[in-house]
């Protein structure tokens, strides 16, 4: 049983432990969670020689300031991160996203920001010595469900780690690939909303704004008219529903989303896309695309074998 640890600083934005995500718990209201991008989850315990299954941290804008206290280890940040490495004597030592970075007892790791993006994900080999709740490691602090009791990492708390082993350093040459559009599959209220809404919802800028975090994502735009109902009986819940209140501005629920809802349901965000969806951040232009289902399959089935091509480039 190894005795390292982090010592946190400070606990960043929104600082929590994910993997996966937790299966089959939908009927008692627990949505799946999970981290937010998938690719940059994997990516990121692949390079630090983990299971593709282990915790991470994930930290959304300013990320976690960690001292670590123990024998020497590798980290490993993923995402568009700014941060640093900062050893005893207050020098500091290059790093960089994607690249397995050697530190050792005392040093500081400060993960200042995200550039141009949300979410960012640090992972140590050997492992978070934490426990899994409900088959998990994921946290969804609305409902105190996860490791850490449920809840964002805080100052003064001490995160534990497993032995690690030690393996060559890893390197991954990566940068996500821009898409002009989030493409979207119709909903089972599609038909609610008139034509002209319809098309300027598919043709028209939206902006997400400042209301966005792991359960939704709130958008400004054109408003969208509702033909039959603005509230529905309340019916189960996807992840990348696009819901649309009386108001008129979409909401697209994320992966701590409430289980039921209650407003209709003009599209879903296919799941191919959710991983750059999530990074859009506040203030940012989005464009919808409208696709078919069984297109939606296919570049799902594509995503899946580049996440794997990218993820065996990593030896």
């Amino acid at each position: 049983m190894s005795k390292d640890y982090f010592l946190v600083i400070r606990g960043g934005v929104n600082s929590t432990f994910q993997d996966f995500g937790r299966e089959n718990l939908y009927h008692i209201g627990i949505p799946f969670s999970g981290a937010m991008d998938k690719r940059n989850y994997l990516i990121a315990n692949k390079l630090a020689g983990n299971l593709t299954t282990d915790a991470v941290i994930e930290f959304a804008f300013q990320g976690p300031c960690l001292k670590y206290f123990g024998n020497k280890r590798n980290i490993v940040v993923t995402g568009n991160v700014n941060f640093k490495v900062i050893k005893e004597d207050y020098s500091e030592i290059q790093v960089k996203n994607y690249k397995t970075i050697e530190i050792d007892n005392g040093d500081v790791i400060d993960i200042l920001n995200t550039k141009n993006s949300v979410y960012g994900y640090l992972s140590s080999n050997g492992g978070f010595d934490i426990n899994e709740v409900w088959g998990s490691y994921s946290t969804t602090t609305r409902a105190f469900v996860g490791p850490n009791g449920g809840k964002k990492l805080t100052e003064n708390q001490k995160i534990f780690l497993k032995k690690s082993e030690k393996f060559s350093n890893r390197l991954l040459i990566y940068s996500d690939t821009k898409i002009e559009f989030i493409r979207v599959i119709e909903g089972t209220n599609f038909n609610y909303f008139s034509e002209e809404s319809i098309k300027n919802f598919f043709s028209k800028d939206y902006f997400v704004t400042n209301l966005a975090d792991r359960m939704g994502m709130r958008l400004e735009g054109q408003k969208l008219k509702n033909l039959k109902n603005t509230n529905i009986r309340s019916e189960g819940l996807v992840k990348g529903t696009i819901q649309v209140p009386a108001d008129g501005n979409p909401i697209i629920l994320l992966s701590d989303h409430g289980t039921i809802g209650g407003y209709p349901k003009l599209g879903v965000v296919i799941s191919a896309d959710y991983d750059r969806l999530v990074q859009i951040p506040p203030g940012s232009k989005i464009r919808f695309e409208k696709v078919k289902l069984k297109d939606a399959e296919n570049l799902y089935k594509l995503y899946n074998m580049e996440t794997n091509n990218i993820l065996n480039k990593i030896l």
